[in-house]
């Protein structure tokens, strides 16, 4: 049995390593290729902070959001546990969210995160000396980041070593796989990629700009859910300030007026900022759609299962996701009498 995915970002290799990992585990024969014109560290997925946080998800039900934003927490903590944290980039980090009245914050989540908390409204007040704006409402917990610059390599890493197969090859059209006799199920991970690909109008690009800074004293996160909000996440060797969400803007240029806008917000926000030394600026489209598309494609004979659309949660949902990819291939192989019933 072959199985390809293609899509070689945060979703694809998660889909990757749980689903060899799992029928090695049940000892059936199986290959797993992943296939996909860039990898790590040419991914979207690799200039973003990492910050556990469903975000941009549409119309996704909340109950499927919790479901696999747990299951990725779970991950990361099985990960920040082991002696692969440090290779894998998963650090522990307090986190605040801020906001106005305009803005609630949500906390469908919070029975996942660590020690979850409504701010005091001293603490609101605090947090709104700097800044025209003032805060009406917050919460403060622990999480995780786990950078992709790091997390990917990781599961690149851990993919091949079990025997993973990865395929550096542009993929203009689905049917080119599905209809390559070398693979017998495919999962499609293409992300923004599926607009084209699939012909699929609900997808559509939100535009993020962030910029880079060293500033290593810092060690919490502080993110404005305002819609014109800012957002400052620590990394190991930088720190990330955002951002921007353009809905339908697929301009992969850097802004000035975007960046002036980040780097000033998030200055009002913590002053110490203004010390720190400017690295780079970056842009990346995120994979937005009406909702996340994860199910099994019935209109064909081979076993194809898309899940794409991710907004700005791919770090966030990818390893909860793939549970989910592992569970209907299953029942599909089952369906089919591919494989035995104690998978």
């Amino acid at each position: 049995m072959h199985i390809a995915i293609v899509g070689g970002g945060i979703n694809g290799f998660c889909c990757a390593v749980r689903i060899l990992e799992h029928f090695q585990a049940n000892k059936t024969p199986i290959k797993v290729t992943v296939i996909s014109e860039e990898f790590s560290p040419n991914t979207t997925g690799d200039g973003s902070a990492g910050l556990w946080g469903p975000y941009l998800l549409g119309g996704t039900p909340t109950n499927k959001v919790h479901k696999w934003s747990k299951g990725m927490h779970d991950f990361l903590q099985e990960l920040w546990l082991s002696e692969d944290a440090g290779e894998a980039g998963v650090c522990l980090i307090p986190v605040v969210r801020l906001s106005t009245n305009d803005v609630k914050v949500e906390d469908f989540w919070k029975d996942i995160v660590y020690g979850c908390a409504p701010l005091a409204e001293a603490e609101l007040r605090e947090w709104s000396t700097t800044r025209a704006k003032k805060f009406t409402d917050g919460l403060h917990f622990v999480t995780y980041t786990s950078e992709p610059l790091k997390l990917l390599p990781y599961l690149m890493k851990r993919f091949q070593k079990n025997g993973g197969k990865i395929v550096q090859q542009r993929v203009e059209d689905l049917n080119e796989i599905i209809n390559n006799d070398q693979y017998d199920i495919v999962i499609n991970c293409t992300g923004l990629g599926s607009r084209e690909l699939l012909k699929d109008a609900n997808m559509h690009a939100v535009r993020g700009q962030v910029s880079r800074v060293k500033a290593n004293w810092l060690y919490f996160v502080v993110l404005d859910e305002s819609d014109d909000g800012n957002y400052i996440i620590p990394n190991t060797e930088s720190v990330v300030l955002g951002g921007t969400h353009q809905k339908d803007d697929y301009n992969k240029v850097v802004c000035p007026n975007d960046k002036k806008f980040i780097i000033d917000g998030c200055r009002e926000i913590v002053p110490g900022l203004t010390n720190a030394q400017h690295l780079f600026d970056w842009v990346g489209l995120r994979p937005g759609r009406t909702s996340l598309r994860l199910d099994v494609d019935k209109n064909v004979k081979k076993i194809i299962i898309h899940n794409y659309g991710h907004g700005g949660s791919g770090v966030t949902l990818a390893w909860g996701c793939a549970a989910d990819v592992l569970d209907l291939l299953i029942n599909e192989m089952k369906n089919r009498n591919l494989v035995k019933s104690k998978l």
